[in-house]
C-alpha cells in the first residue's frame, strides 16, 4: 500500500509541472535590431562603364555585432567577393563606405561604396511584386578607378520571383 501511495504522490508532483510555464518577467519581447527594416536578401544586377557584367546575384544586408547604424553588405562570394560594413542613415535608407576592409576577398582590399540607397517599394520582383529596392556604387583598391555599379530589388521567396 505504501507504495501505491508513493506512486500515487510522484504522479502528482510530475503531473503538476505540465500545467505550469516559466514567467520570462518583463518584457519577454526581443525586440528587433536597428537596421531591421533594411536588411534582407536581393537581386542584384552588376555592371561597369562597358555594361551588365552579371545580372541577379543574390546579396544580402545585415545588420552588425554593433547594432548601431552599421550593417553588412554581403555576396556570400556569389560574384564579386564583396562583404563590408556600410554605415547607414536610419532615417532615409542611404549608406556608404570610405575605405572599408573588404573581408572575403582575399586579396586584402578596401572597397569605398557610394550613393547606396534603398528605396521603400522602389522596385519590382521578377514576378511583378511591388518590394523595396538597392542601388550602390563600389570601387575596389585592387582596380582603383573602376566603379562598379550594383542595382537590385530584394528577395520575396515566392518561387515566381526566384531566378
Amino acid at each position: 500500500m505504501k507504495i501505491i501511495k508513493k506512486i500515487s504522490l510522484l504522479m502528482v508532483v510530475l503531473s503538476s509541472t505540465l500545467f505550469t510555464s516559466c514567467d520570462e518577467g518583463g518584457n519577454p519581447d526581443a525586440g528587433g535590431t536597428t537596421t531591421q527594416k533594411y536588411a534582407g536578401e536581393w537581386y542584384i544586377d552588376v555592371s561597369d562603364a562597358s555594361g551588365l557584367l552579371k545580372a541577379h546575384v543574390l546579396h544580402s544586408t545585415y545588420n552588425t555585432a554593433a547594432n548601431d547604424n552599421t550593417m553588412w553588405i554581403d555576396d556570400k562570394a556569389n560574384y564579386y567577393e564583396l562583404k563590408s560594413k556600410i554605415i547607414t542613415n536610419l532615417e532615409n535608407g542611404t549608406f556608404s563606405s570610405k575605405d572599408a576592409a573588404n573581408i572575403i576577398d582575399n586579396k586584402g582590399t578596401f572597397v569605398t561604396i557610394t550613393e547606396g540607397k534603398i528605396i521603400h517599394n522602389g522596385g519590382k520582383s521578377k514576378g511583378g511584386h511591388v518590394v523595396d529596392s538597392i542601388a550602390f556604387k563600389a570601387e575596389f583598391s585592387y582596380d582603383p578607378g573602376t566603379i562598379i555599379s550594383f542595382n537590385g530589388v530584394k528577395r520575396t521567396g515566392f518561387s515566381e520571383d526566384e531566378y
